[in-house]
């Protein structure tokens, strides 16, 4: 095993490009796929691709703010003694592992985005705290908690059709997520991962090639050891415009405004932590906690840095989610392995085709928009539970994210990391979850 993550480790930081020179590469071979296995001539694929390119837009701006507003937040001066105070558990290299694994695992089974965000940030206090441990391996390890949101509460296609109204509810009505989320097989994966993750990671650390350790002392990207300037203004005269820049009172009422309607937001929805009201919360905590507007806007100035990644290549994944699902390709990857399933096998083979397809969509609702259709059908048709049937395409959606960048782009921009610098440990990652997830799947 330690020959394999080495190996894995060096050929990815060898050939692996870029993340936006990935979504190119990946533009092509989809462009390339539909020519030759769909009807699609050159000149429709690229329609396609030109009428998709726009279409993530206010996704894309979601993740963006995900990432501004999660910076903000951990700048401001309570947050950093909250995060710098639970990063005191860990005193060791492998400490410091397993405390990111689990408290990035855990946050984004509470929401995807809160995860992303939160596994970040932490894992650079936990740096600070343990300098000698290996900064890519700890990334990695904050970054594989997110192959368990899509079994948590933030799940997008689960709580889909619990929701009346769904697009499939005339064919299998509405499913409660006592039937999915907290069915024995989703309880059995979650709990797996959730406390072996972090022995696997504390493992991609110690067989790491150590002629390749970038330890936090050695990697200081400047977006993340620059701290933001939270002392208190100098006195002196102040204009009228630098008074208000400088009013705690305006912070103060805008921040009590937007928590109010957070406040309402529950009463009247309930606990629907969804990304835009995650976004919300911690926007107006960091108004709130930054204390006057000049504050606030000084660390909004250093977050917008770190967007420029997903502002760019969101729609280039848009633009391959147009080619394959109005060409048909997405399509015929499903049928493909619709058509090899029995009984038993289905909801496997729906899981490692959902795995593919994300990979190219990788969009929890997106995808099970393209799939749904195919497989629900084919379900009923083979008497699978339609529960678990929409539960393997879910983690299949979840388990590729290991090795699609697209996803890994708001923890690389607050990290400073490139996704070569991690992507290595998570082809690892992606290896041994399918092991659980299937185990899950098949037998529960």
């Amino acid at each position: 095993m330690k020959a394999i993550t080495r190996f894995c480790d060096r050929m990815v930081q060898r050939y692996l490009p870029d993340a936006f020179l990935f979504a190119i590469l990946l533009t092509i071979i989809v462009f390339i796929l539909g020519v030759l296995f769909t009807d699609s001539s050159p000149v429709e694929m690229v329609s396609y691709w030109g009428g998709g390119f726009w279409d993530l837009l206010a996704f894309a701006m979601q993740m963006s703010l995900i990432v501004v507003t999660g910076y903000i937040l951990a700048n401001t001066p309570i947050v950093k003694r909250l995060l710098s105070k639970l990063s005191t558990i860990a005193d060791t290299p492998s400490q410091a592992i397993l405390l990111v694994t689990f408290v990035s695992s855990a946050a984004c089974l509470i929401n995807f985005g809160f995860g992303l965000v939160v596994g970040a940030l932490f894992a650079i206090h936990v740096a600070k705290r343990v300098p000698t441990v290996d900064y890519r391996v700890l990334m990695a390890s904050a970054y594989s908690g997110f192959l368990l949101w899509h079994g948590g509460l933030s799940a997008s296609i689960p709580l889909l059709i619990a929701t009346p109204g769904h697009f499939l509810e005339d064919t299998i009505g509405t499913i409660p997520v006592s039937d999915t989320l907290f069915s024995s097989f989703n309880l059995f994966i979650v709990a797996v991962l959730l406390f072996t993750l972090p022995f696997l990671n504390r493992f991609l650390m110690k067989a790491r090639d150590p002629l390749h350790n970038t330890n936090a002392t050695l990697w200081r990207p400047e977006e993340i050891n620059h701290s933001i300037d939270n002392s208190e203004e100098p006195l002196g005269e102040l204009t009228p415009a630098e008074r208000l820049e400088n009013s705690k009172v305006l912070s103060l009422l805008i921040g009590v405004f937007g928590l109010a309607f957070v406040v309402f937001f529950f009463i009247e929805n309930g606990f629907d932590l969804n990304i835009n009201i995650v976004n919300f919360i911690m926007l107006f905590l960091g108004i709130l906690f930054h204390r006057t507007p000049r504050r606030f806007l000084n660390s909004v100035t250093s977050a917008v840095k770190n967007a420029g990644g997903i502002i760019v290549q969101f729609p280039f994944y848009a633009g391959i989610m147009g080619m394959m699902v109005t060409s048909g390709l997405s399509e015929q990857m499903s049928m493909a392995f619709v058509n090899i399933s029995n009984e038993f096998t289905f909801p496997l083979f729906a899981f490692i085709s959902a795995g593919i397809v994300n990979f190219f969509v990788p969009s929890g609702g997106g995808q099970w928009a393209v799939q749904a259709p195919i497989m629900i059908p084919a379900s009923l048709e083979l008497g699978v539970d339609t529960a678990k049937t929409a539960m393997a395409v879910a983690w299949g959606d979840a388990w590729t994210n290991m090795i699609q960048p697209f996803w890994a782009l708001p923890l690389l921009a607050i990290a400073g990391l490139k996704v070569r610098d991690i992507m290595g440990f998570c082809v690892l990652i992606l290896l041994y979850s399918f092991f659980p997830i299937a185990i899950g799947l098949l037998f529960f």
